[in-house]
């Protein structure tokens, strides 16, 4: 046993006494392990998201809504049918961004900041239901805004933090990662394109700030998208990217709605074979039309089912969202140029884009 013992021992101290004059030998090797052998670098604090929160959250707001219902309840001839939300302190001066669904039908808007700030004559600026977001202001200086970094761009595997007052309980913070990023069918319209997580989302979240790990604004939280069919989701939940609500924000504030363009045709993802794109090694080359709005400004302009486009305005398509976001930004009345593929001919037709009928 001792000689088994020793057999173990010899090539082991031997071992440690090379590494150690490796070490003395070689300052810069010696730096970069001696911190890695330090205690605090297992501390758990190194994954602590405070310092996100800690920047975030004193601009996540809450909103309260009220309306007045004319049906009789017991023997009052009124009472008020109250909501709860979450709000986003776009800037100092008072802009919120939250839910449509939250103040929907309100007659009044009351906001409360999380230092206890109570502002009960919010404005409603405007409204989209596409994207179930809301614009409020509120008159006010130097308030808190939420941190944003307009250079990133959330991807899946992303860590995220969503921050608002669910069920009234008090500001509160959850985590998850970035699931999935580009999602639309849930909105059942081609111009909204949500992020997918799971951080959890409950009543009262709905409008709060969905924050990277730094604090900066990923996207508005929702919960419509989850219970408007009445399903028992879990670990799904969705945001409008902040890229999407910022453009929301901005026509908003410009015209008071958001003005989209229109042209009446819903696409698919093709690629130069003109096979349809099911996944993220295949290249887009086009998006071919699968249906057209009967006397819509693609059809009369002469676009037909099954042509693909492949450029539009001198755009080549190559991002969907991309080519449908430039549609509708596009404002209504101008003419685009668009270019497709017809019988393995390429083509060239002028459409007059037109305004989007937001349905309510």
């Amino acid at each position: 046993m001792l000689k088994q013992f020793k057999f173990i021992l010899v090539p082991l101290l031997s071992g440690l006494g090379l590494a150690f004059v490796i070490m003395l030998a070689i300052p810069s090797l010696r730096e970069s392990l001696l911190p890695l052998l330090a205690g605090d670098a297992f501390n758990g604090s190194h994954m602590s998201y405070a310092k996100a929160v800690k920047r975030a959250a004193p601009a996540v707001v809450t909103v309260y809504s009220e309306r007045i219902s004319t049906q009789p309840r017991y023997l009052q001839q009124q009472n008020t049918v109250s909501e709860i939300g979450s709000g986003v302190l776009m800037s100092s001066d008072g802009y919120i961004l939250t839910n449509y669904h939250v103040i929907n039908s309100a007659d009044v808007i009351m906001v409360m900041l999380s230092d206890g700030r109570h502002y009960s004559d919010a404005r409603l600026v405007g409204f989209d239901p596409v994207t179930d977001l809301a614009l409020l202001k509120i008159e006010a200086q130097d308030l808190p805004k939420i941190p944003i970094n307009p250079s990133f761009s959330p991807q899946v595997g992303d860590v995220v933090l969503a921050i608002g007052n669910p069920l009234n309980l008090g500001q509160t913070i959850t985590q998850g990662i970035v699931s999935a990023t580009g999602k639309q069918r849930l909105t059942d319209s081609s111009h909204s394109s949500l992020l997918q997580m799971d951080a959890a989302i409950n009543v009262g979240n709905s409008g709060g700030a969905l924050v990277n790990s730094h604090g900066d604004l990923v996207g508005i939280t929702s919960a419509q998208f989850k219970t408007r069919r009445n399903l028992d989701i879990q670990g799904i939940f969705f945001a409008v990217p902040y890229s999407l609500a910022k453009d929301v924000m901005d026509k908003l504030i410009k015209y008071g709605r958001v003005v989209r363009g229109y042209m009446g045709m819903d696409v698919t993802a093709v690629d130069k074979e003109g096979r349809d794109v099911t996944n993220n090694q295949m290249a887009i080359a086009g998006m071919r039309i699968d249906n057209l709005d009967p006397l819509g400004p693609a059809w009369q302009a002469g676009i037909q089912e099954g042509d693909i486009v492949v450029s539009m305005d001198g755009y080549s398509v190559s991002d969907i969202q991309q080519s449908l976001e430039r549609i509708a930004n596009t404002l209504p009345g101008t003419k685009l140029e668009v270019q497709l593929q017809r019988g393995g001919k390429l083509m060239s037709l002028v459409v007059t884009v037109a305004e989007l009928e937001t349905q309510m």
